[in-house]
């Protein structure tokens, strides 16, 4: 006769055992989740409030340009796409990532000069 070993949850045994998991990966979930994403809207909030007349910005549409204005409801701004045409966007539609990388570009063009 052979026995076989299975190993079975005990109904009503270690349920603090249980909690305890419960509670790691919820602290786990928090701090590779929650808290870097709180942190990225930080930087886009501090990012937008920051925009002002002469920043060359991107939107999430790909499309580039300069702030020409900041409209007094701060939540629109006037984009300068060329020379004498501007278009009403939304502060809500710049890319905080692609204009880093324009204005990053920018700038080693400007010292490698």
């Amino acid at each position: 006769m052979q026995h076989s070993v299975f190993l079975m949850a005990q109904p009503g045994g270690n349920s603090s055992v249980l909690l305890i998991y419960l509670g790691l990966m919820f602290v786990v979930f928090y701090f590779f989740m929650i808290r870097p994403q709180s942190a990225k809207a930080k930087k886009q909030k501090a990012f937008l409030s920051n925009l002002q007349k002469g920043d060359k910005i991107v939107t999430i549409a790909g499309i580039h340009g300069t702030v020409y204005k900041v409209n007094d409801d701060n939540t629109t701004l006037q984009l300068e796409v060329s020379p004498g045409s501007y278009l009403k966007i939304e502060k809500s539609a710049i890319s905080m990532e692609w204009t880093s990388n324009l204005q990053k570009a920018a700038g080693t063009a400007e010292t490698s000069k």
